[in-house]
């Protein structure tokens, strides 16, 4: 069996990963902003969810110019692009604050998503590229897994640093925000710090990015198969690149579907707080439930991985998909804490998604249409974006045909998961001579 991580890639692989990390910070460290934005900026639940539209509509703007990037120079330039514009937007959080201004926040995550589109339509496919394809999958997964421990130092930053010092969720003795019942002053003094302790983090993060930068730039990458070919004049034309792909079923089935995926994951994580809120748990309480969901999420990749060894990625992710789908009808249909423990279980099954859908759509790609492939399934994170406004505004009706419209908005998710579960299915039998 061919080994998962060859040494002569091994230095390059630990850094690659690291930037999984480094995205996951950021992914998981926004997702709580949306509900503190929404009360000390004083905006409806759609209105604030344009915090992940406009964090997740970075990816859709710019991961096909990042792939284009890729071909015509490197896998490492693109990276300290990406790295570049990381920290570019995670600074801009200083003036942000400083106008108070929810456009300028907005606009400040768009050009830090700028980056991540870049790193990861680099590093899926790099690290793809970093063995034998027997073991792809499975090396992408090991790789995601460093995601989700970046993801839990965002969700704790923003459990212990920023949510429990907001003045603006601070409430009474029945447990009512008592923020909107303030005069314009003292609404004014709230505001000014609590956008500062909103800042900060970001600001830490573009410190730890810039020095990330510094050690890849002085780290010599190897290069990959199809790097080679470029260099060797053995590329496909970028219409070659795209008339493969189009042709190749389960790649096109496996974009729709990282869309709907991504869509799920974002809206399960984000409105956690609100489906908490409900029940009259505040903020930073709320996000200790997303920290032990992505706890959750952390321990199945692993046990996700390890089981790759013995059983086919398609069947676990057509297993994981109805899963997910069933914690989310508890979800949706237990009004109570016992709902909110399902919406926790989620994160269980969402765990080998990502790179599983990522792994099985790019398996029978040409290696010369990787990157040009890579940055449609970055690109489908776009599902981020454009999925969670409609479920803020489905949460701002209240109810829903007598039902809590927060519990009724997650059929969303419940479709999406639905999909997942199909395309595992599908996948399988299309490839039924590899299984």
């Amino acid at each position: 069996m061919a080994k998962l991580v060859e040494k002569k890639y091994l230095l390059t692989f630990i850094l690659i990963t690291a930037l999984f990390a480094l995205w996951g910070f950021a992914n998981d460290i926004t997702n709580p902003m949306v509900a503190a934005f929404q009360t000390v900026m004083e905006l409806s639940a759609a209105k604030a969810s344009l915090v992940q539209f406009a964090f997740y509509g970075g990816y859709a703007t710019m991961a096909i110019p990042a792939a284009l990037f890729i071909r015509k120079f490197s896998y490492k330039s693109s990276i300290l692009l990406g790295l570049g514009l990381y920290a570019m937007g995670a600074f801009l959080f200083i003036p942000a604050a400083a106008y108070q201004q929810f456009s300028f926040f907005c606009i400040s995550l768009y050009i830090l998503t700028f980056g991540l589109a870049f790193l990861e339509t680099t590093a899926n496919p790099f690290i793809l590229s970093l063995g034998s394809k027997e073991t792809s999958t499975r090396r992408l997964n090991l790789a995601q897994t460093f995601n989700p421990l970046g993801s839990l130092c965002g969700m704790s930053v923003a459990s212990f640093v920023v949510l429990p010092q907001l003045w603006s969720d601070r409430r009474d003795a029945a447990g009512a925000i008592i923020f909107p019942t303030l005069s314009e002053a003292e609404k004014a003094e709230i505001r000014v710090h609590d956008l500062a302790v909103i800042r900060n983090p970001y600001v830490v993060i573009g410190l730890v990015v810039v020095l990330v930068f510094i050690v890849i730039a002085v780290t010599r990458m190897p290069k990959t198969e199809g790097e080679e070919q470029k260099a060797a004049g053995k590329g496909h034309t970028t219409r070659e690149t795209l008339g493969n792909l189009w042709h190749n079923k389960i790649y096109r089935e496996g974009v729709l579907t990282q869309l709907f995926y991504v869509a799920a994951q974002i809206m399960t994580w984000t409105f956690i707080i609100q489906y908490a809120d409900y029940l009259g748990i505040n903020k930073a309480t709320a996000q200790i439930y997303n920290i032990v969901a992505m706890c959750l999420f952390l321990v199945s990749r692993f046990l996700s991985t390890m089981l790759m060894k013995y059983l086919d990625s398609r069947k676990m992710l057509t297993i994981f998909g109805i899963g997910a789908a069933l914690c989310t009808l508890g979800t949706i249909f237990i009004v109570g804490k016992a709902g909110l423990y399902c919406l926790v279980g989620v994160s269980f099954f969402m765990s080998l998604m990502f790179p599983t859908i990522y792994g099985i759509a790019l398996e029978k790609v040409d290696s010369r249409d990787t990157t040009l492939g890579a940055s449609f399934l970055v690109m489908a994170i776009v599902g981020g974006a454009l999925m969670p406004p409609l479920q803020g505004a489905i949460i701002d009706l209240g109810t829903v045909m007598g039902h809590p419209a927060v519990n009724a908005s997650f059929v969303l998710p419940l479709v999406c998961f639905a999909i997942v579960a199909v395309y595992g299915y599908r996948a399988r039998k299309l490839a039924a001579p590899w299984t």
